[in-house]
């Protein structure tokens, strides 16, 4: 059951005041392998005491009432494991380095066992069977400014049905700075994509150089998802995130296969912009969807103190709103919210502080091979190194733990086909989850 809370009411959680961090990505050069040991346990982020509400499922009739369930996921039976492993069994072991900038990885569902690494600069690379291949699947380098720390080539997502279709998207910044999500084709050679193919869904200008999101997700409903950043500079200036009249500061909803270039799905948000699924976020720069249950997790950057993770159960309607900038988390931040509105509240959120700066989006485990990790949500710090695991117990409520510190710039985690779960480090590598 989704949590949400009604803005008539208080926020009663306290938490101590801590350091403010500014965040960036850095553009640093290709580096060596890093020490990726687990630590011990240590502490976990906050799991905010907040009653939950279910959502209005028509957006102009009143809320309803709390609810007395915590949120948690939906109720497909699946494999889980009953408590979060224990990390020093486990490593993050060395797949491929020398990488220019990398911040994502993902498959092509293919059954090819290949995964595709976005370089920021704007290639993508492919490793098959542990090795890098000599040439790049697609490199448009010449369309990108990727000068900025936050621009560059910032998402990919293969179609649902690339084997019969060879279509793949990708979400990058323009030499004017502003966001494009383009679609591209398959040559008949397998490893490389033709750059002529290029055919663009949306563009839309971006006012800063910060905030551009760029994460691309299919959904189970078959749906291409696009996070898109608040506009940038700090603080939500112009109040994009709450405005249903810009894209900027949402989770847009693409129905890609109806007509070209996109459709509207009829069940997105009401009363804006028809691409407009979910609003009143800041940053989401990496979601995932759980691949059994189809729960949607987002990573949204904060701003100054607090990072939050939400998550949405599969099957919710559109048009809810996850309260940036009226909150930072579980947080008032800025202006007063009009009556009758329900704001999703974070299942998790952690405080800058000990070198914490910007939420990581990750995945839950539904890889092959390591079953203590099923279910277990795997998420992270970009400046810290910090990985966190997060689990419900029997009774519905989140426990999460600390469970490994690692020397890297954590751009992003990455699935492959079968489940198994990666670490991108914007030094230059890529990691794996496995076993000591």
């Amino acid at each position: 059951m989704l949590n949400l809370r009604k803005i008539i009411r208080n926020n009663n959680v306290v938490f101590a005041p801590v350091l403010l961090v500014i965040v960036a990505f850095l553009l640093v050069s290709c580096g060596t392998p890093v020490d990726v040991s687990p630590t011990t346990v240590g502490p976990a982020p906050t799991l905010p005491e907040q009653s939950p509400t279910i959502p209005p499922t028509d957006q102009t009739t009143p809320p309803t009432q709390p609810a007395t369930e915590p949120a948690q996921p939906s109720n497909t039976p699946i494999l889980k494991a009953d408590s979060l492993p224990d990390a020093g069994n486990y490593t993050w072991a060395l797949v491929v380095n020398g990488l220019r900038a990398p911040l994502y990885l993902t498959h092509a569902g293919d059954d090819s066992g290949r995964v595709f690494i976005l370089e920021k600069p704007g290639r993508i690379q492919i490793v098959q069977e542990d090795s890098l291949l000599a040439e790049p699947f697609l490199d448009i380098r010449g369309r990108i400014n990727s000068q900025n720390s936050e621009r560059g080539l910032l998402g990919l997502a293969f179609h649902p049905d690339y084997t019969e279709n060879g279509f793949f998207y990708v979400n990058y910044t323009d030499l004017n700075g502003n966001t494009v999500v383009s679609r591209f084709q398959v040559t008949n050679d397998p490893n490389r994509a033709d750059p002529d193919s290029e055919s663009i869904l949306l563009q839309f200008n971006q006012p800063y150089a910060n905030h551009n999101g760029g994460m691309l997700a299919f959904g189970p409903d078959g749906y291409l998802y696009v996070g898109t950043g608040d506009g940038g500079s700090g603080g939500d200036p112009q109040g994009n995130a709450q405005n249903p009249n810009t894209l900027l500061g949402k989770i847009l909803r693409l129905d890609v296969d109806s007509q070209s270039p996109y459709a509207n799905p009829p069940d997105n948000a009401v009363g804006g912009l028809p691409e407009i699924w979910a609003l009143g976020l800041r940053n989401p720069w990496r979601f995932s969807f759980d691949r059994t249950t189809g729960d949607l997790w987002i990573g949204d950057v904060g701003q100054n103190q607090w990072e939050e993770i939400n998550m949405l159960p599969a099957g919710i309607a559109g048009g809810l709103n996850l309260g940036w900038d009226y909150y930072e988390g579980t947080h008032s931040f800025d202006g007063t919210p009009p009556d009758g509105v329900n704001f999703v509240v974070p299942v998790m959120e952690y405080a800058h502080g000990g070198g914490d700066c910007s939420v990581t989006g990750g995945y839950v485990y539904r890889g092959q091979v390591l079953d203590e990790w099923q279910g277990v949500y795997l998420f992270g710090d970009y400046c810290s190194g910090t990985v966190w695991g997060a689990l419900p117990d029997a009774s519905g409520s989140w426990q999460s733990e600390e469970l490994f510190q690692v020397s890297v710039l954590l751009a992003s985690f990455g699935e492959d086909q079968d489940g198994e779960l990666y670490l991108v480090d914007l030094n230059g590598a890529v990691y794996k989850l496995a076993e000591k």
